[in-house]
This record gives structure tokens, C-alpha cells and sequence, in this order.
């Protein structure tokens, strides 16, 4: 097949995309800078040829999409914005994230694609219930609640999707990714949010651990659900949710993980908790505390079994991502050995 992958200089397009080829498929790709990003894309995959083909176009512009789109047979719309600090205005991110989306499926639609997967994310699912910790892909996030904007706007775009494909598009084949916190091998600096929180861990940036915890899944595992629900029966993902979620840790159990299945590069790994009165008075001052702040003591355990079950293939364990992360970006250079 030849499948459009968005955003592929992304950390999970890249992914998405390297399995896709190795799969025989291929790939139109959409960037925001083709002059800029195609020779990086070449580089990655320098035996693609013709199977990999590089399009200019925008989350907020029709320039590009339909030219993307034609002769393709399925979408995985991976881009979407993924800031590290909380945007003044929610609609920074609201906006692109909701009608980036809509552009995607309208496009694929209009170019009579039957197959659309939407990377939405855990963040669609575990939020705004704060008398909860156990969630699976039957549970939404509630906005009524008040949820910060990366969090609404990955909500708002699924919510948007849906309704969208159940008015417009009913035959299309549409499902859902829901990743979790997203970690692995990195292929160059241009790494994940989730992946840059591992660097901070491993390189001194954090001397103490806040009381937080996270759900990891790998960036391979992320890839291998875009790809199966896009070679799967079509009744086998119509309107799917497939969160991607291996386990449950508190920052405290990552960093023993490290120091234990890397112990060479685990000299500068924290191992004293930071007080929540000092997150509290640094999210005073610092964007990233602030996003922490808000999810000490926090457990949003989200369940990955529903994905392994109907894709049919058993995730790899969240030890061996983050050892595989930490290796790989020491072996990068991203992080001195």
C-alpha cells in the first residue's frame, strides 16, 4: 500500500514511517519545511527512492494536502503540536491540534481514502476524574473539569474526528492511537517530550524526584499499532481507541530502573525526593514545574491490554524501554557516556 504518515520528522512519524517501509509499503510524508527537512528524512532512509515521497504542507493550510494525499490508500495523521512549556493561550494549541485534524480527514476523504488512523493520545483519556486512577480506551477525559491546554486539545481533536468521520466520512475506517508517555530509541536529537525528561534524569538537569508518576510505552510499540490498525481487517479497527500503555512508574522507580539496567550511566541519576512545597514554589517560576505541580501524587494508570489483545502483539517492557532509551542516547551523544 502507500500510506501518507504526517509530521514525519516527528519522533513517532519517523517511527511509523521506518516500519512502514520495512513492511514494503510506501510513504508520502507531510513537513511544514520540505527544503529544510527532506534531506533529513533522505539520509534516514538513503535506499527508499521512489517509496518515500516528502510534501510541503501545514496543520493550518490547505496548500499541499491534496497533492499529499493522491494515490494513497490509508493516513496516519501523527502531526500535532507537543510543546514542552504551557502556551499563554490554550488555543495555541487547541486550534492547530482540532483543525489540523479535520484538514487531514477532509483531504483524505475528498482523495477517497478509506483508512484513516488518528494519533490521538492517553491524554483523550485519563484526565478531569480526579477520584480515579484505572482507565482503559472506554474512558474520555472530562473538560469540564478544567485540563491544561496539551491536554484539551489532544481531547478536543479526537472528539472532532469522530464526529466528523460519523457525519461526513460513516464508511471510512477510522481508529485511534493513545499513546502514553512515549520513550525508546531516538534516531537524532529531535527527540520526544517524554524522551527529553529521561535526558534530564541521566545528565543532572533533575537533582531531585518529584512525586510523580507516568505510564510508559515504547516508540516501537507506538509505530506497530499505527501500522497494524492500518493492515488489520477492517472490522477489526472501525472505531477503535488502541491505547499504548505498558505500565505504571513513579519517577522514583524510572531512575532505579536506570541505575539498575545501566549502571554506567546512571552517576548523576537523582535519588532524593524533591519536596512538593518546592515544586510548588518553583512552578512560581518555571513553566516545566508548573505542568508537575499538578500531577504530584497523581496515578493515571491507563491500560494497554485492549491493543494487545485486538492487534495482536504483547508490548515491549517499560525496563527494557527505558534502558534502551538511555543507551541510545548516550550512544547519540545527546547524553556524554
Amino acid at each position: 500500500m502507500t500510506i501518507l504518515v504526517t509530521g514525519g520528522t516527528g519522533y513517532i512519524g519517523g517511527e511509523v514511517i521506518d516500519l512502514l517501509l520495512a513492511r514494503g509499503h510506501s510513504v508520502h510524508t507531510t513537513v511544514r519545511d520540505a527544503p529544510k527537512s527532506e534531506p533529513r528524512l533522505r539520509a534516514r532512509w538513503p535506499e527508499a527512492g521512489d517509496r518515500l515521497k516528502v510534501f510541503q504542507a501545514d496543520l493550518m493550510d490547505d496548500a499541499g494536502w491534496a497533492e499529499a494525499n493522491a494515490g494513497c490508500d490509508a493516513v496516519a495523521h501523527v502531526a500535532s503540536p507537543f510543546p514542552l512549556a504551557v502556551p499563554k493561550d490554550k488555543d495555541e494549541l487547541v486550534v492547530p491540534a482540532r483543525e489540523g485534524t479535520l484538514r487531514a480527514l477532509e483531504f483524505a476523504h475528498r482523495a477517497g481514502i478509506s483508512r484513516f488512523v488518528q494519533t490521538s493520545s492517553a491524554a483523550a483519556i485519563a484526565y478531569g476524574q480526579p477520584h480515579k486512577d484505572q482507565f482503559t480506551h472506554l474512558d474520555w477525559t472530562d473538560l469540564t473539569a478544567g485540563v491544561p491546554p496539551y491536554i484539551e486539545s489532544k481531547t478536543v481533536a479526537e472528539r472532532a474526528a469522530r464526529d466528523w468521520v460519523a457525519l461526513h466520512a460513516p464508511e471510512m475506517i477510522f481508529c485511534s492511537v493513545n499513546p502514553v508517555a512515549v520513550f525508546g530509541p531516538v534516531h537524532d536529537d529531535d527527540m520526544s517530550t517524554s524522551v527529553e525528561l529521561v535526558k534530564k534524569i541521566i545528565d543532572g538537569s533533575i537533582p531531585l524526584i518529584p512525586d510523580m508518576g507516568i505510564c510508559v510505552t515504547d516508540v516501537r510499540d507506538v509505530a506497530e499499532a499505527h501500522v497494524r490498525a492500518i493492515e488489520a481487517p477492517a472490522e477489526t479497527v472501525r472505531g477503535e481507541r488502541f491505547p499504548t500503555s505498558e505500565k505504571f512508574l513513579w519517577l522514583r522507580e524510572m531512575a532505579d530502573v536506570i541505575r539498575q539496567r545501566a549502571p554506567e550511566h546512571a552517576g548523576r541519576v537523582p535519588r532524593r525526593a524533591m519536596p512538593d512545597w518546592l515544586v510548588r514554589l518553583l512552578a512560581l517560576f518555571l513553566d516545566e514545574m508548573k505542568q508537575i505541580k499538578g500531577e504530584l501524587g497523581n496515578v493515571r494508570d491507563v491500560s494497554g491490554t485492549h491493543t494487545e489483545e485486538v492487534l495482536g502483539f504483547t508490548f515491549i517492557p517499560a525496563e527494557q524501554t527505558l534502558e534502551d532509551t538511555v543507551r541510545s542516547l548516550v550512544a547519540k551523544g545527546i547524553v556524554k557516556g
